[in-house]
Formats: C-alpha cells, sequence, structure tokens
C-alpha cells in the first residue's frame, strides 16, 4: 500500500475490525477508527500510535446518514481526503424466524446493509475526484442461509450485491469494490453466539475446527490479511468479488 492514503475502518473498535485498523496502519496508511463506542475507538487508536501508526478516532452510527456525512467530514479535517473504506461494521440478533420482531430485523439491516451504502455513498466524491478508491465490504458466509439468522443472512446477501453493482458504477473511476466473507471467527460477537445456544465458547471452537478442512477456527487477522491485500496496489484488477475467508470450501 502507498504510504499516507487515507483508509476508514467500521466497527474498528474491537475483533475483525481492530484488525483490520492495525493491519491497514502498519502497512502505511493513516486510518479513521470509526465506531459507535468512543472508548474502545479510542483503544485502537492507541494501540495504532503505540506502533507508530497514524489514527483518528470518529464516533458514529454508520446507519444514520447524518452521521455517515458528518464522519466522512471529520476524517477528511483529521487526516486528509479519505480514498480506502472497509465496511465492517456488524450487529446480529439471530433468533428463528417467527421470533424475528421488526426492530431485530431493522437493527441488523440497518447496521449491516444500510450502513454500508451509506457510507459508500458518502464516500463516492473524495474517490472519484482521486480517480483512485478501494472499497471492501463485510458479507458473510451466511449470506449463502444459515439458521436462526434470515436478517443477518438477507442483509450480507445484500452486500454481495450491492459489492457487485457499486464495482460496476466505480470502476470507470479506478476504483474497485470487493468483500470478504469470514466464515467462523473467533470474536466477541462468536462468544455471544455461544452463550446463545448455551455451549461452552472453546467446546464450540473446537467442533467448528473439526468440520473446517484448515482444522482450526479463524482469527481475526485472517480477516485482515484479505482485506489488506484487496485495498493494496497489486489487487487492482480484481473488482465485484467476494472472497471467502473460511479455512475452506463452503459447501
Amino acid at each position: 500500500m502507498t504510504s499516507s492514503r487515507v483508509a476508514i475502518v467500521t466497527g474498528a473498535g474491537r475483533g475483525i475490525g481492530a484488525a483490520t485498523a492495525l493491519r491497514l496502519a502498519a502497512d502505511g496508511a493513516a486510518v479513521a477508527v470509526l465506531d459507535v463506542d468512543a472508548q474502545t475507538a479510542a483503544d485502537t487508536v492507541e494501540r495504532i500510535r503505540t506502533a507508530g501508526g497514524t489514527a483518528c478516532a470518529v464516533v458514529a452510527d454508520v446507519g444514520d446518514p447524518d452521521q455517515a456525512k458528518d464522519a466522512l467530514a471529520t476524517v477528511e479535517a483529521e487526516l486528509g481526503p479519505p480514498v480506502i473504506l472497509v465496511n465492517n461494521a456488524g450487529v446480529i440478533r439471530d433468533r428463528p424466524m417467527e421470533e424475528l420482531s421488526l426492530d431485530d430485523w431493522n437493527t441488523v439491516l440497518d447496521v449491516n446493509l444500510r450502513g454500508p451504502f451509506l457510507m459508500c455513498q458518502a464516500i463516492r466524491p473524495h474517490l472519484l475526484e482521486q480517480r483512485w478508491g478501494r472499497i471492501v465490504n463485510f458479507s458473510s458466509s451466511s449470506a449463502l442461509g444459515n439458521r436462526d439468522q434470515a436478517n443477518y443472512s438477507a442483509a450480507k446477501a445484500g452486500i454481495d450485491g450491492l459489492t457487485r453493482t457499486l464495482a460496476i458504477e466505480l470502476g470507470p473511476y479506478g476504483v474497485t469494490v470487493n468483500a470478504v466473507a469470514p466464515g467462523y471467527v473467533v470474536t466477541d460477537m462468536t462468544a455471544r453466539t455461544a452463550e446463545r445456544l448455551g455451549m461452552d465458547f472453546t467446546r464450540l471452537q473446537q467442533m467448528v475446527a473439526a468440520q473446517t478442512p484448515v482444522r482450526r477456527v479463524g482469527r481475526p487477522e485472517d480477516v485482515a490479511n484479505a482485506v489488506a491485500f484487496l485495498v493494496g496496489e497489486d489487487a487492482g484488477f480484481v473488482s465485484g468479488h467476494t472472497l471467502y475467508v473460511t479455512g475452506g470450501p463452503m459447501r
């Protein structure tokens, strides 16, 4: 990656988002750590600065159009025009379809699908002005369908369509748009899933690893490495693609 390019990583306070922010900063980008939680965003920024990188914290709800626009303005004022956007922020509200409330549906769609759309829309003028850019959206293996995740699966399937469409629209301006689709990765979110299922988190990881071709579960850094490739110069002819980071083929 060219040094000093400005990147935005949403949901970067912890987990995959934090790992991605740290990786991009290590590669030379100035990173805006965007999260709804001011403390975790500040923690990630501190880690980046301690390692010698450049970063700022931005508190925003990506599902709110005004906050998305304000976030872009803050990033430009703090670090310069952003040309890399990683739409990692996500939430789950897992329940069987008959138990899903409208609030469960709206919350998941707002953060996981509406949010990336709003952030892409907000950064678009910067990308067109620079005639270069990288967008990486977060899909999921759940886009293929997963029990108790009608809302989440629908949002992530929507991300795949959004990614391909924006790749077509923005390609003539030197902008690539791709998605990563993590499989089972050890994060706070998957820990909450284990709790919901009434399972020991370590035991659940062991069960998943036994069914994964590489015989281990994913780490946040595994996904961050894939994002780092997609936002780099070497991925300039890769666009409209969803890269599955799952430790093996999806059935």
